[in-house]
């Protein structure tokens, strides 16, 4: 097997849970990179938009920004940002929405905090804030979330919620005018996958990255999480690093 960087192995992650026929809405980074390997591995029927209109994107190249002009090579649809929010908000195609998400907090049920580090009135840190990504988590079937695994991102309690997950548990998002049906699916980080229990809603961890215990893995998290059941994530195959490398992102504008 290849070496890889995990930067490569969280994007394949990524790439494995876009399943064939969805709707990816997704930012700039990896996840678009994760986006555009999930198209030439397993799910080649999928479907790429961006928030500034681009609908159905080609991507032979790995665009910089959202507004990047080649988010719109080769697109079904240049349209708008009412174009793009109406594409994830439709309650047809809405069902086959996944938006792939960052923060800097998260909390063990998966709500977010893209806003504020501290007092929201006079905080130690104020970030760019919500953008589309309350929306994104509001209205989408399901969210793949991507974040950094250290204590100070997952926490307890948010300084701040800008997106919603899981909310309190079961039942939340319903009684809050949501879709109980809707919410976030996966936590990919750089030492793990985490998932959220059927039942109670809260986070687990399901898989450890290779050579990454479940001790570490634990002892990076800010609240208790159950690792009783994890198992080790299959590493990248070499079929996924060739497409990796040679058709998302040959230059390493993103992975290095």
């Amino acid at each position: 097997m290849a070496d890889y960087t995990l930067r490569e192995l969280m994007t394949i992650v990524a790439a494995r849970e876009i399943r064939d026929g969805d709707i990816v809405f997704c930012g700039t980074g990896i996840s678009m990179v994760a986006a555009m390997a999930a198209k030439h591995i397993s799910a080649p029927n999928s479907v790429i938009f961006f928030e500034t209109g681009a609908i159905d994107s080609k991507l032979e190249e790995v665009p910089m920004a959202v507004a990047d002009p080649r988010v719109m090579f080769h697109t079904s649809v240049n349209g708008s940002l009412a174009d793009a929010f109406a594409t994830m908000q439709n309650r047809f195609t809405g069902k086959k929405v996944v938006g792939v998400m960052g923060a800097a907090q998260i909390d063990p049920y998966g709500n977010l905090n893209s806003t504020v580090i501290g007092d929201y009135r006079q905080p130690r840190v104020r970030f760019s804030g919500s953008g589309g990504a309350c929306d994104v988590a509001s209205f989408v079937s399901r969210t793949i979330i991507f974040m950094q695994h250290e204590k100070r991102k997952f926490v307890q309690k948010l300084d701040y919620m800008t997106s919603p997950g899981w909310l309190d548990g079961p039942g939340a998002r319903g009684r809050a005018g949501l879709s109980d049906d809707s919410g976030p699916a996966a936590v990919i980080t750089n030492m793990a996958v985490m998932r959220f229990d059927s039942h109670t809603k809260r986070m687990y961890l399901e898989g450890c990255y290779p050579g990454i215990s479940k001790e570490k893995i634990v002892e990076n998290t800010g609240f208790e999480v159950d690792a009783s059941h994890a198992e080790e994530v299959a590493p990248p195959t070499e079929a996924e690093l060739r497409i990796l490398r040679e058709r998302c992102d040959p230059q390493g504008l993103i992975l290095g």
